[in-house]
């Protein structure tokens, strides 16, 4: 698979509204791994390797576990996960799958426990942006780094 452009590159202007969320979120006052848990659980619901390499090597830098990181597809079987990352992780698979779901009123009130509503807006936005950012790897084929070579045969 080739990269078909570089989105940044192509149309900087287009991309600042883009980057403009993102400080908007970084500055929020969501804690910065609830935002990685967000962007890496969307990111496995819509398979996008270049934003799961990123969200993943940064939770990491951030202190997050290999073990949660591990269980965050499995998230509701597991108790390494806080009411509150709940709260907004079943909020994520909501709107990342809101064809399916409708965002379901048992999906929002949990918010309302472990959120004022600024952080619920702001919570929103970062899933809309990720979802946005997976469609624009996913659709531009933006190739993740490569960290290790690649497995052969002859090597296992």
């Amino acid at each position: 698979m080739h990269t078909r452009l570089n989105p940044h590159a192509v149309a900087p202007k287009a991309m600042e509204p883009m980057l403009a969320l993102e400080a908007y979120i970084h500055g929020s006052g969501l804690a910065h791994s609830l935002i990685e848990l967000v962007k890496t659980r969307a990111s496995q619901i819509n398979g996008c390797a270049y934003c799961l390499h990123m969200h993943t090597h940064d939770a990491r830098e951030a202190g997050e576990s290999e073990a949660r990181l591990y269980l965050l597809s499995a998230w509701r079987e597991s108790r390494l996960y806080t009411d509150k990352e709940r709260a907004a992780l079943a909020w994520t698979e909501a709107l990342t799958r809101i064809a399916e779901t409708a965002a379901p009123d048992a999906d929002y009130e949990p918010l309302k426990a472990h959120f004022s509503e600024e952080e619920i807006v702001a919570l929103t936005l970062l899933i809309t942006t990720i979802n946005a950012w997976n469609r624009i790897a996913i659709g531009f084929r933006s190739q993740h780094p490569r960290d290790r070579a690649p497995r052969t045969a002859e090597a296992a």
